[in-house]
């Protein structure tokens, strides 16, 4: 299920209240609303929203959602090309031909070279979800 990470957060502290009032007073319930509605007052309030979002954002974002290709290439040459212009950066994920590749730095510290990193979607053709 996908979940908004662009929130009201008025509408959402709204909710929390009239969930709360559902509950006596010094009940569990009352306890846990109430500290998600600080925590929310918090965030704003520390002008921590859009880090917050973004947290939450990738709290539920499946990480094979996550992973971004920095570049494609269709051949090999055009990816050697690209890591030798010097514009690489260490960690990044390139796709050539269809497969995935981290930059990473050559073993003598010269330059970079590309690791073979299987990238999700060709996991997922390996190794497919059971169906159950």
């Amino acid at each position: 299920m996908t979940y908004n990470h662009n929130f009201d957060v008025d509408s959402v502290l709204d909710v929390l209240r009239t969930v709360n009032e559902k509950y006596p007073e010094g009940s569990p319930e009352d306890e846990a609303l109430r500290v998600a509605a600080v925590a929310l007052f918090y965030v704003r309030d520390t002008k921590k929203l859009e880090e917050y979002r973004e947290f939450f954002r990738s709290f539920y974002t499946p990480a094979i959602d996550d992973i971004v290709v920095a570049q494609t290439f269709a051949t090999r040459e055009e990816a050697d090309a690209w890591l030798a212009s010097g514009t690489a950066r260490d960690g990044e994920l390139v796709r050539i031909a269809g497969e995935g590749f981290q930059v990473i730095p050559e073993r003598k510290g010269t330059g970079w070279r590309f690791l073979r990193t299987p990238l999700p979607e060709e996991l997922m053709k390996k190794y497919p979800p059971d169906s159950e």
